[in-house]
């Protein structure tokens, strides 16, 4: 069932990401800081996240089946939004936002609130019985 394989690869992803970049916090605040001073890069990292955002729009598009469901959707359409985004804005605009984040003094709030997302949906992966769209 396509929402359970979402569920667990959007969360295993998070999840998995969130630890690397927990496990040396100065590399990933330096890694942060490059990518967002470097247009080119934001571009095609923009281009990837509108392609997962939009696999997951397209071949699930749920608004209803309970929270599981939903959540996955959202997720898609999230990562689609992101992504033009990062494709769409300049660079100057999305540097702004990441320096308005202060992602050195927020960074563990941060992860803290994207591992519980990647935990939710992993949870929901394995355990949502819902149809079997």
């Amino acid at each position: 069932m396509l929402t359970k394989y979402f569920g667990k690869l959007l969360g295993f992803g998070i999840v998995l990401v969130v630890l690397g970049l927990l496990v040396d916090k100065p590399a990933a605040i330096d890694t942060m800081n490059r990518l967002f001073s470097d247009s080119e890069l934001l571009w095609v990292a923009g281009v990837f996240t509108t392609l997962l955002g939009l696999a997951v729009v397209l071949a699930h598009n749920r608004w209803s089946g309970g929270w599981f469901p939903v959540m996955v959707t959202i997720y898609g359409w999230l990562g689609t939004i992101k992504g033009l985004l990062f494709v769409w804005l300049p660079s100057s605009t999305q540097t702004g936002f990441y320096q308005s984040l202060r992602f050195e003094q927020t960074f563990y709030p941060i992860l803290i609130v994207a591992l519980v997302l990647g935990c939710v949906l992993i949870y929901g992966g394995f355990t949502y019985r819902g149809s079997t769209a």
